[in-house]
């Protein structure tokens, strides 16, 4: 009888045991699949977050992020470049793995009608975890292609890489896209514009004078086919100035365009309206947001309630709102009581573009601390970028890491924390970050990182086990111009070949733990084992190209010019292709 009493009391017990075995494991389960907010602010240079050292620009959210989380304080941009930095941090692979490094002196994409752009074979963390049950959305920037043969193949388009959601620009914030703001094309249009219209007009006036003369007889042909061709390339030009900005900056929803051309009033607003109402459609299902600027790349813009009140111009401005907007998602998260579920990673996609200055001379590029260069080189401002992340029921706030990290470990540390499988086919050159977030691991998994200038390898930075040093060998280094200043101010970017770059023989050593700004090369009187280094750091080089398969360029000329027939219009917009469909539906709801 007590034996059939004890049965009875255990069959009673082990369904609250049951209950709380099975509450313990969704709990589990829930920590180890948190939602995911990544956030990529455009060209911000280390130095301008107030928690990496800025006193003067007001960043108090972003602050508040660092302050709850863990700081990296040597986090690395695969890329000093938009597009390549964009595919790196998108696939967890170095970007001349996929093709989206150029080889020629144009790295980023610079029409929505290109046919390059980030592969259909590629793999990216949206699309691991849209297969994990994830929500998925993008939000602001793309800058990895739109489509492949057709307009209306979109092979490229987030929503093919993963993204159940998209609201943004399809290519980038550009000067040519805000009237007024001058444009990138400066170069070009001297060069294939005023230079040739210069020679055809010293041409005709010679030709003219001659034949008054009586020294040379000129057939009118002649005069008419200069004067054709002058008005030809004028016509060209003149087209160009004014179907650019409505054929390629223009936002989407989806696949559908909703304003072409893109207005800038309140545009930082609605990008963080909408990342709010993804959240608040999804707070009962895991989700990835993405949510990527276009702060603080020019054209700066900024709403009228940022507009000259920061210490720093039109950039302070900038700054200023994209850090109200981080502390709108901030909030929203304690409002829906997510945040402790929920890890935030806060970035930029490359340092500051110090070479940034309006025709005004005003100073349109941030800062990049302490560091040498800065966008599209890879002295540390050009690399060396903000990276912040919280996850309050797992990170310990308050931390700093200094290890080298990179912004391609994001797709392996969100991968395994959704529960998704690493790809196995291919090469990922990211590491899992949780181990050094956790305090699990106190040194970098990275002993070596390869720093490219769009696709050529540039620098090797080694970081050997057990050690404090940092190693860095620079094959070449850009031709800073003028000589002496800290860019190359004459083509507003470096360049990567010929003799807009110094080739180092041996390579130009630095141990970026002692000498972080890269103003004294070591030499073998200053550095023992100076040989020894160079030696293990080309050993590396060496086994990585080998990892390299031959892929397509998507930057070659067929790849990169514009092509008609992938131009994408308003319905219905006829040629203008100029629709407003913001603000018609803002009117419909009113």
């Amino acid at each position: 009888m007590a034996q059939d009493h004890l049965q009875l009391f255990i069959a009673k017990m082990k369904i609250p045991f049951l209950l709380l075995f099975f509450l313990w494991e969704a709990q589990s389960h829930t920590a180890s699949r948190p939602n995911i907010i990544l956030v990529m602010a455009d060209d911000l240079g280390i130095g301008d977050p107030g928690c990496y050292g800025n006193k003067t620009l007001r960043t108090p959210n972003i602050d508040r992020l660092a302050s709850g989380g863990v700081k990296l304080t040597q986090h690395l941009a695969a890329s000093p470049l938009c597009t390549p930095s964009r595919a790196a941090f998108m696939t967890g692979r170095y970007p001349v793995r996929s093709g989206m490094a150029s080889w020629s002196r144009t790295g980023v994409f610079l029409f929505t009608a290109s046919s390059g752009g980030l592969p259909t074979n590629e793999i990216t963390f949206a699309k691991l975890l849209k297969d994990q049950g994830y929500s998925t959305a993008l939000i602001g920037k793309w800058h990895l292609g739109m489509s492949c043969h057709s307009k209306t193949d979109f092979c490229h388009h987030p929503l093919h890489h993963g993204f159940n959601y998209f609201y943004g620009i399809s290519l980038t914030n550009l000067r040519d896209c805000k009237p007024g703001e001058g444009s990138v094309f400066t170069t070009g249009f001297k060069r294939l514009v005023f230079i040739p219209l210069q020679i055809i007009g010293v041409t005709l006036l010679t030709f003219a004078a001659l034949n008054c003369l009586g020294l040379l007889r000129v057939p009118l042909g002649i005069f008419f086919s200069l004067l054709f061709l002058a008005a030809l390339i004028l016509t060209l030009f003149l087209g160009f100035l004014h179907y650019f900005r409505p054929l390629n900056c223009f936002m989407m929803r989806n696949y559908e365009i909703i304003q072409q051309p893109m207005s800038y009033d309140n545009l930082t607003q609605r990008l963080t309206v909408e990342a709010a109402q993804f959240i608040q459609r999804n707070t009962e299902t895991p989700f990835l947001l993405v949510l990527s600027y276009l702060h603080v790349h020019t054209a700066l813009f900024s709403s009228k309630d940022f507009a000259g009140k920061s210490k720093h111009g039109v950039y302070g401005d900038a700054v200023e709102e994209m850090d109200w907007s981080v502390g709108q998602i901030l909030n929203l998260l304690d409002e829906l009581r997510l945040a402790n579920d929920t890890l935030i990673y806060f970035t930029s996609d490359q340092g500051a573009h110090v070479e940034e200055v309006s025709s005004k001379g005003e100073i349109h590029g941030g800062s990049n601390g302490i560091y040498k260069g800065g966008k599209a080189n890879n002295w540390e401002g050009g690399i060396r970028v903000p990276g912040i992340l919280r996850w309050p029921r797992v990170i310990q706030a308050g931390q700093k890491i200094d290890e080298p990290t990179s912004n391609m470990d994001i797709f392996p540390t969100v991968a395994k924390l959704a529960g998704a499988p690493l790809p196995e086919d291919r090469i990922i050159d990211g590491r899992d970050l949780m181990p050094l977030l956790e305090g699990k691991s106190q040194h970098s998994d990275h002993e070596f990182l390869f720093h490219y200038c769009n696709a050529y390898l540039n620098a090797v930075r080694w970081h050997p086990q057990n050690s404090t040093s940092i190693w860095k060998a620079f094959f070449f280094t850009p031709n800073f111009n003028p000589v002496g200043s800290n860019g190359c101010f004459a083509t507003h970017v470096c360049f990567c070949f010929g003799s807009y770059v110094t080739h180092h023989d041996p390579p130009l050593l630095f141990d970026i733990s002692k000498d972080p700004r890269e103003r004294n090369p070591l030499t073998p009187a200053t550095e023992p084992r100076f040989y020894e280094i160079l030696k293990v750091i080309q050993e590396a080089a060496d086994r990585h190209t080998q990892t390299l398969p031959e892929v397509p360029n998507q930057f070659s000329w067929d790849n990169f010019l514009w092509k008609p027939w992938l131009q994408l219009c308003c319905p219905s917009s006829g040629l203008s292709c100029q629709c407003d469909r913001e603000k018609q539906d803002k009117r419909l709801s009113h």
